[in-house]
């Protein structure tokens, strides 16, 4: 088995939350699956969910001349999850926390706010100096898109600027390559996992070491009605897990357990 991998890393970044948007805007604790995506989506040039609604409105238009015709519909999706949805990736953080701090903007074009002065006052809270180890598994992709995924980015290149969740955090993309995995065994998971997946020991492998335990339900998929997010129970822990040889699609590369899902 073959994946892809790559560090991803940047000054900033900021995954939006789409639960709460009253007085601040807050981020995932790590990049999710969807943003992954996205970045590979820009590498390769697909369309993201802009592209979606400007295909829509023209078909919408398109549709009042053609009434009653049965069209498939083929924008059930943004392009670049209709293209690489069936491919499963793997998270591996350089450290399990990225401290976050809150920013906050002032907007004063004056359409931005009806309040008293025009002036919006945004906050939205970023990740600093995040950085991820990033697997991309051959097997649930087309294989002219995981050979041309490897080209473009062992050759640097790519369509699109690659940005942390918004375009005011750039990603630093590098130590590209491809990689040769064997299932795992044993008793420990390095890289982020579902949560329902896993059975999880009592202690830590080193019984010096002190239990860390981050999880966060992050989105893992997009459905095909609205787009919206479904979410699954992520973790990551140094805990061990007694049922790694049974879990599906989990491999080992050059020491490290990753999970891909």
């Amino acid at each position: 088995m073959r994946a892809l991998k790559f560090k991803l890393s940047g000054a900033t970044a900021f995954f939006k939350k789409p639960d709460v948007n009253s007085f601040a805007y807050f981020t995932y604790g790590h990049i999710h699956k969807i943003a992954v995506l996205g970045i590979l989506g820009s590498v390769l040039g697909l369309g993201g969910y802009a592209a979606q609604a400007e295909r829509k409105k023209g078909k919408r238009a398109a549709g009042k001349k053609a009434a009653g015709k049965n069209t498939e519909n083929t924008d059930e999706y943004p392009e670049f999850y209709q293209v690489l949805k069936g491919g499963k990736i793997s998270i591996l953080p350089q450290k399990g926390y990225f401290t976050k701090k809150l920013q906050v903007f002032n907007n004063s074009v004056g359409y931005a706010s009806r309040e008293k002065g025009g002036n919006l006052i945004t906050r939205e809270q970023w990740l600093e100096n995040p950085c991820w180890h990033i697997y991309v598994l051959e097997d649930g992709l087309p294989e002219e898109v995981f050979s041309r995924l490897g080209e473009y980015m062992t050759a640097s290149r790519c369509v699109y600027m690659p940005y942390l969740g918004k375009n005011d955090h750039s990603a630093v993309i590098e130590e590209c390559g491809v990689v040769e995995l064997k299932k795992a065994g044993g008793s420990r998971i390095d890289s982020i996992f579902i949560k329902g997946a896993a059975v999880l020991g009592e202690n830590t492998l080193d019984e010096d070491e002190l239990e860390f335990w981050y999880s966060e339900v992050m989105p893992v998929g997009l459905n095909g009605c609205y787009n919206f997010y479904e979410f699954e129970q992520l973790m990551m822990t140094n805990r061990s897990v007694s049922n790694v040889a049974q879990m599906p699609d989990v491999y080992e590369c050059g020491g490290r357990v990753l999970a891909f899902f």
